[in-house]
């Protein structure tokens, strides 16, 4: 029998910092995602890096968490 899946709360408490997720989560007016590497996590909330900024985001406000691959790398400009 497999274990069941953690919270994504557990789950971002769990993660390494530096390993690059996605976390979904509840804002006014809907929900919206943060992509990037997990800087750090606490009983209350979890900051993770993006392109533009650190995004601190409230644990209760986490509907879904999890890892992702590396990014691509950047394609070269056209001639």
């Amino acid at each position: 029998m497999s274990l069941p899946a953690p919270t994504p709360a557990g789950f971002l408490s769990a993660a390494a910092p530096g390993t690059r997720v996605v976390v979904r989560y509840r804002v006014e007016g809907g929900l919206t995602d943060a992509l990037g590497h997990l800087v750090a996590c606490d009983a209350g909330a979890c900051t993770v890096r993006t392109r533009q900024a650190d995004v601190v985001i409230p644990l209760e406000r986490v509907v879904a968490a999890k890892e992702v691959p590396p990014a691509p790398a950047r394609r070269r400009p056209r001639a």
